[in-house]
């Protein structure tokens, strides 16, 4: 994501020649975004990197449910502390 954030920039800036963009040729403005391609059609996919995340985010929401539910089921019963 950051790569395709640099990219839009350098190319607002080297499109408005701003500052020290307005002298570098254009393959080095965008770099970032070929990286950004890269990293999204190859790098990830092949690490399943964004899969992964989303996975562990679907099974934190689900444990959380899960204990939101164990414990309005049985309040008595808190973490820590049973009778």
């Amino acid at each position: 994501m950051w790569f395709l954030v640099a990219g839009v920039l350098f190319l607002a800036l080297k499109y408005l020649e701003v500052g020290w963009l307005a002298g570098v040729t254009w393959w080095w403005v965008l770099l970032p975004l070929g990286l950004a391609f890269f990293y999204w059609e190859l790098v990830d996919p092949y690490w399943g990197i964004s899969k992964k995340r989303a996975v562990r985010q679907m099974e934190e929401r689900k444990q959380a449910r899960i204990d939101k539910q164990r414990e309005a089921l049985y309040p008595h019963l808190r973490k820590g502390r049973r009778r």
